[in-house]
């Protein structure tokens, strides 16, 4: 069986907001620390929802005492234009969060969108079997719910392969959990997540 490389930590430290970070969002991670290097004052982190694209935003500003602006796209387009020019003019790094990437911006005007276009990306993928595993693991614990090393497994390589995914699941399961006073086990984990069709009726391998 291959190994499952253990998710880090950004910062490393036991806070409970901390960010796990694994190949899904290493190179995420590592652009925003390394932000002085950007050829810009600027970058744009896109992420899906409930990919904790906000507090990485917001560990990076404590780190770099740089600014925010989250769901950027909903901005007014001359805010975004002075902010970009601003964060060049102050060598103060300015972060731009959104859950997608130009093209899919509608930019109206010009200037913003020859800025946005020479902007570097950061991008969190959705997220591999070591990042599911751990968050479904971290979500079980904040719930007060026993979940045992087989029904992770379990969960890994059977749920969809996104953030949002992982809280259905565990809001799904803790409910069914307190309702029956039961243990969770993998054959309460099929019946429920069919029933809340999060998994697919396919038959078991």
């Amino acid at each position: 069986m291959s190994q499952i490389a253990l998710p880090l930590v950004w910062p490393a430290d036991p806070r409970d907001d901390e960010f796990l970070v694994t190949e899904s969002n290493a190179r995420a991670v590592s652009a925003l620390d390394h932000w002085a290097t950007w050829p810009v004052m600027t970058s744009l982190l896109v992420g899906p929802r409930k990919s904790g694209r906000s507090l990485l935003a917001r560990i990076f500003a404590a780190k770099s005492g740089g600014m925010i602006i989250d769901d950027a796209p909903l901005r007014a387009e001359d805010e975004l234009f002075h902010a970009w020019n601003d964060a060049q003019a102050s060598r103060r790094p300015l972060l731009l969060v959104s859950d997608a990437a130009p093209p899919a911006w509608d930019i109206a005007l010009p200037d913003l969108r020859s800025r946005i276009a020479a902007t570097p990306l950061a991008v969190i993928g959705p997220p591999d079997d070591a990042l599911l595993r751990a968050l479904l693991e971290r979500e079980f614990a904040r719930r007060g719910v026993d979940v045992r090393s087989d029904v992770l497994d379990w969960l890994v390589i059977r749920i969809e392969r996104s953030h949002v995914a992982v809280m259905r699941t565990v809001d799904a399961l803790d409910q069914e959990v307190m309702e029956r006073r039961k243990r969770l086990s993998i054959p309460l984990a099929r019946e429920t997540l069919l029933a809340a069709a999060l998994i697919p009726s396919t038959p078991e391998p």
